[in-house]
């Protein structure tokens, strides 16, 4: 099992407030088998995040055998359908639920106040209590080898973004792309789209073609489904996965993709219930943790662009490379982290601001 590494809590007045209502943590009781229930914004069949999410659950299946018992609930709306579906779970007798989308973040905290015996765990967001703990993945580290790969690679220099909404996670990784790619061309721009969905592959495949149409040679996203990446195999343009490897739907394009390898994780809280030591947390995990991986990369990229890509996993894995240290200026010019100044979890955790050469 790999170590977690604490972060610190962003503090607003209702998490406060919940805190205060529920009173201090318990540890959990031991227990011979655990009921595991997962809630995915998406399809498992989105080959994307919600898929990653139901390897982490398949993952969990194999290691624990017997001793966990798992079921998942997918396309699940962000809102009162979300606290509908994940209050059924907690009255069904699963001794936790892992709600794995940010909007499930409110409905998932309202539910636990209700059913203090159940454990909840909510993925990218930020509120806990003493039976809710909330997990999230350093997301924008492999943005960054996306941006690296990019910058190289784009004759245009000109990429596009078809994102999701612009929570923190969301720009944090539109930023990250646009620094690293900046690295290696000063000059490359990044033009974002924004779906108002995290599953639409319509929609998504609309604003592929859209920034294709503006010039832009490169497709990133941080949208679930594969349609991005299609229509940039059929423009013969370059594009990047996202949560798992999507070669298999363009074989051409698809120069690497974030994996999000949730499995240890869940394994590693599971057997805390099984063994009575469960208390809330609040960790962010990444490459250092190998909650966050890269596909591996395509044949087709020029090996002094797979060298430059893999410097950025081996440097980030040692700690000694982080893409969010300054100098680092927004899209007015001003000064948001001075030379060699790293800006804090805390300020990237809500994030909301662009750096220069983004156009959103």
């Amino acid at each position: 099992m790999f170590e977690i590494t604490r972060r610190r809590l962003l503090t607003t007045a209702g998490s406060l407030a919940t805190v205060s209502a529920f009173g201090l943590p318990a540890r959990a009781q031991g227990k011979d088998k655990v009921k595991a229930a997962f809630v995915y914004v998406g399809p498992v069949g989105d080959y994307g995040y919600s898929f990653a999410h139901d390897q982490g659950r398949k993952f969990l299946e194999e290691k624990l055998g017997d001793k966990v018992e798992t079921s998942f609930v997918e396309n699940v709306a962000e809102g009162p359908d979300a606290e509908r579906v994940i209050r059924q779970l907690a009255q069904g007798g699963n001794d936790v639920v892992f709600a794995t989308s940010f909007g499930f973040m409110n409905p998932t905290l309202k539910v636990a106040k209700q059913f203090p015996d159940v454990k909840f765990e909510h993925a990218t967001g930020y509120m806990t209590a003493p039976n809710m703990a909330a997990y999230n993945s350093r997301f924008y580290q492999g943005r960054a080898v996306l941006g690296t790969i990019a910058g190289m690679m784009s004759k245009s220099g000109k990429g596009g973004y078809v994102a999701s909404f612009p929570i923190p996670e969301v720009v944090m990784g539109i930023d990250a792309f646009t620094l690293a790619a900046r690295k290696v061309n000063p000059n490359f721009t990044t033009q974002v789209v924004w779906v108002s969905s995290w599953y639409d592959p319509a929609k998504e495949a609309d604003a592929a073609k859209a920034l294709l149409d503006q010039g832009v040679d490169v497709i990133t996203q941080h949208t679930d489904s594969p349609a991005p990446l299609q229509a940039a195999e059929q423009r013969g343009a370059i594009a990047f996965g996202q949560a798992w490897d999507m070669s298999s739907f363009a074989p051409n394009a698809h120069m690497t993709a974030i994996v999000d390898h949730w499995g240890p994780y869940y394994v590693q809280e599971v057997q805390k219930l099984l063994d009575g030591t469960w208390e809330s947390h609040d960790v962010w995990l990444g490459m250092q943790e190998d909650v966050l991986e890269m596909a591996p990369f395509n044949p087709k990229m020029p090996d002094d662009v797979k060298a430059a890509a893999q410097k950025i996993v081996d440097e980030t894995k040692a700690g000694t490379y982080e893409i969010f240290t300054g100098p680092i200026k927004d899209q007015k010019g001003e000064l948001k982290a001075k030379d060699g100044e790293r800006i804090p979890d805390a300020d990237l955790l809500k994030l909301d601001w662009y750096v220069e050469g983004v156009n959103a």
